[in-house]
């Protein structure tokens, strides 16, 4: 077996909105999440709406109806 050839693991700290949510190894030691399981609306159950402008509002306001009207 060759040595040197793995990075070292070193203990880690998983952090969401600045709280430590867990530990375990990794090659660095901190790593920062979006989401998570503890607040995963599928784990959590709670529904979410996220979306500020929807997509399709986003699309109708930037080209209207010529999108429609070129084909």
């Amino acid at each position: 077996m060759k040595k040197d050839l793995h990075p070292k693991a070193v203990p880690c700290k998983i952090i969401y909105q600045g709280q430590v949510v867990m530990e375990t190894l990794s090659t660095r030691p901190e790593i920062h999440v979006d989401v998570w399981s503890g607040s995963h609306p599928f784990w959590t159950g709670e529904e979410r709406f996220v979306d500020t402008e929807g997509r399709v509002e986003k699309f109708s306001k930037r080209f209207g109806d010529s999108y429609r009207k070129r084909s």
